[in-house]
């Protein structure tokens, strides 16, 4: 019997595919991973809910490993033991199984940096700016640490779901549109500490971007490197950032000669 390809229900429990045809994640970002399941040529029986869940890891796995465009459904669907119509009945095709992995790594690193920023001292007192540029730098770290093939499915750069209001310039679902929402929560911060430095508050949205992305970098780098230990990586970063921030000049000037 030939399956028609598109979301399904699960069997077994009920819950709808992730992705409907438009692309949109309609899935809850879950938060406790599932453990890995054994891959073999010999399908084995699961419910439902079992079966895309295995399908999610062995993706995750792959997509991690050689990227969207390498990976194609007949390879996911050989490393699950599973024909492809089985692909295509839970997650619609390769897009919406990507889709959703790429919701859930964002879920749990979104998480970790919410939070890292949201807990206050024992004392009930506000953090110390650097403290807090300390704890989500840590955030990013212990995620790449913690969860390497999540990151670099983060920051690889592969086709994602838009949301319908969603600006063309800043993709939803994406490492880059993480930053952007991390680098607004840090505008506010930012701008208070220039206010106290009589600096122009206007500057402070660039000065944002310019400290996430330095830290999002380094990350990308340590990824790989793993060298220093993520505290003295983490430690080195908030040195430079706010030492630097320290000694800004309010109308800094170029010091190239003039022509």
């Amino acid at each position: 019997m030939t399956t028609t390809p598109g979301p399904a229900a699960d069997r077994d429990t009920g819950e709808t595919g992730d992705a409907d045809s438009t692309g949109t994640i309609t899935e809850l970002t879950p938060r406790v991973r599932t453990p890995r399941r054994v891959e073999g040529r010999e399908r084995v029986r699961m419910s439902g809910q079992e079966r895309r869940e295995q399908l999610l890891d062995v993706g995750r796995r792959l997509f991690a490993k050689k990227g969207f465009e390498a990976v194609s459904v007949e390879e996911i669907a050989a490393k699950a033991g599973v024909s492809k119509p089985v692909v295509y009945e839970h997650f619609g095709g390769k897009e919406g199984l990507y889709a959703v992995v790429v919701d859930r790594e964002m879920g749990y690193l979104l998480d970790s940096m919410t939070r890292a920023l949201a807990r206050t001292p024992d004392d009930g007192q506000q953090l110390h700016p650097r403290e807090l540029l300390e704890r989500a730098g840590m955030a990013l770290f212990d995620f790449i640490d913690r969860d390497p093939d999540g990151f670099r499915i983060l920051v690889r750069d592969t086709p994602v779901m838009r949301s319908p209001e969603a600006s063309d310039a800043v993709p939803q679902g994406t490492f880059a549109g993480l930053l952007v929402d991390v680098a607004e929560q840090v505008d506010d911060l930012l701008a208070e500490q220039f206010k106290a430095h009589r600096m122009p508050t206007k500057w402070a949205p660039m000065y944002s971007q310019m400290l996430v992305g330095m830290v999002a970098q380094t990350g990308q780098w340590w990824l790989d490197a793993r060298k220093p230990k993520k505290e003295e990586v983490v430690g080195h970063l908030v040195n430079l950032a706010w030492n630097g921030l320290q000694n800004l000049e309010s109308k800094p000037r170029s010091v190239r000669s003039p022509r």
